[in-house]
């Protein structure tokens, strides 16, 4: 499918919509003219998250999804897609500790950080779905295109590199180099201990220091991070068995597998008596547990989009019912919208980006309506969707350019006309 089908498609799926038709249009536009630096003298490609000048692992990711449905016809965005899925692996080997990087070593961002800063690096806050999102990509373009260039030498060395760090967070205490404190600032952007976070046990999983918001984690073991890897070693070791002969690795990413996974479903949950059996956001092994869910992806809400589980599971569909309720701290309604909002953003404040993956994993066709009419009435008359917004007021929002959340809100408008990106079963096959 061409870019001009997709755009034609959506104006025929959504003719009594011309709100969300012409918010389609400036979103899909925005990512590819506005957030991309190609540097042809080595192939790779950077990718701005929007109004902050440096490049997430995570955003860029999201911010290339729905394009992989023009990929295969595209080779404009062909090269992109594999320019930037380069530089996340040169950025992986750079430092996998970091989540946010540089054009070039200008020295820009947070260099005063109390952690193994570079000039490089613009950020080096520790986060699972960090690593998770540039497997991720390579997997669904290779699924999407049938393009298979990017598993080369480079992609085996940031897999290991990968592998090695999560085996490593597995013990955090005993084993892990990492450390990390930030002065003068608010609290959710430094960890405590002396920069090693609140002490954990061994469970299985894998630690992290930040959630997908940058905030720090109050307990190590973040739950829906930890589903993400699991879809991705699962990933990881079907790549490894089609291009690769690695024996010993593909074994010790099965296994890696298997220990996260026990974890999540061991510690992971709880039962309650009104939602019964749920999932949990982050535990520390030590019998505390912290129930809430945010907006950024993962999230509990968003167990089905990245392929933990199906949106039929019972434990996904408790959890999503306690999750979209009073029991989340941060969900909210007001008289524009209700939904889930973030620590990382005022109270009563609902982001758009968990719109979307209500959205998407939703099996309720009115649901997914409602969820339109949020959109079409919060926008502010930009044309463009946000990151946080008030409840009450659309006006009031922060980040006017978010790339993320303007290319979760087209995969969401694809889904509903019935064009989704295609991926392995991942743990759904479980």
């Amino acid at each position: 499918m061409t870019e001009k089908q997709v755009l034609q498609l959506v104006k025929e799926k959504m003719a009594h919509r011309p709100k969300i038709v012409a918010m389609f249009e400036n979103c899909y536009q925005d990512t590819l003219e506005k957030t991309v630096h190609l540097h042809p003298e080595d192939g790779t490609a950077f990718m701005l998250t929007g109004d902050i000048p440096a490049m997430w692992l995570r955003d860029s990711t999201n911010q290339l999804r729905p394009y992989l449905l023009v990929a295969s016809e595209n080779e404009r965005v062909a090269g992109i897609i594999e320019g930037v899925m380069k530089k996340q692996f040169q950025c992986i080997l750079r430092d996998p500790y970091a989540n946010a990087f540089n054009e070039e070593e200008n020295g820009a961002g947070h260099q005063k950080d109390l952690t193994e800063m570079k000039a490089d690096i613009w950020e080096r806050k520790y986060e699972i779905d960090s690593l998770c999102y540039p497997v991720q990509l390579a997997y669904l373009y290779w699924k999407n295109t049938g393009r298979t260039a990017q598993f080369d030498g480079l992609f085996l060395q940031a897999a290991r590199a990968i592998v090695e760090l999560w085996k490593t967070e597995q013990r955090h205490g005993e084993q892990s180099p990492y450390t990390f404190e930030r002065l003068d600032c608010v609290e959710t952007d430094t960890l405590p201990c002396g920069g090693k976070g609140n002490p954990v046990s061994f469970t299985g999983m894998t630690w992290s220091g930040f959630r997908p918001s940058d905030d720090r984690c109050v307990y190590g073991y973040l739950v829906p991070s930890n589903m993400f890897a699991v879809v991705v070693l699962d990933y990881l070791a079907e790549i490894l068995e089609t291009f690769y002969q690695e024996d010993a690795f593909l074994a010790e990413a099965k296994e890696l597998r298997e220990q996260i996974q026990n974890g999540i479903e061991t510690f992971g949950t709880m039962e309650t008596e009104e939602y019964g059996r749920v999932y949990v956001y982050e535990v520390d092994g030590r019998g505390n547990r912290h129930i809430m869910d945010d907006a950024n992806v993962p999230s509990l809400l968003s167990m089905p989009y990245f392929h933990y589980c199906k949106n039929t599971d019972q434990t996904y569909l408790n959890t999503r019912r306690m999750m979209l309720s009073d029991a989340n701290p941060y969900y909210y309604e007001g008289k524009v919208a209700k939904g889930i909002g973030s620590p990382h953003t005022p109270e009563d404040y609902i982001w758009h980006i968990a719109l979307s993956i209500q959205g998407m994993t939703s099996a309720d066709a009115q649901e997914k309506e409602r969820l339109l009419d949020y959109f079409e009435r919060t926008d502010a008359g930009t044309n463009l969707v946000h990151e946080g917004f008030h409840k009450d007021d659309p006006d009031r929002f922060t980040r006017e350019w978010f790339s993320w959340s303007n290319a979760m809100f087209v995969e969401f408008v694809l889904s509903m006309c019935g064009l989704t990106v295609k991926a392995g079963d991942g743990a759904c096959a479980d």
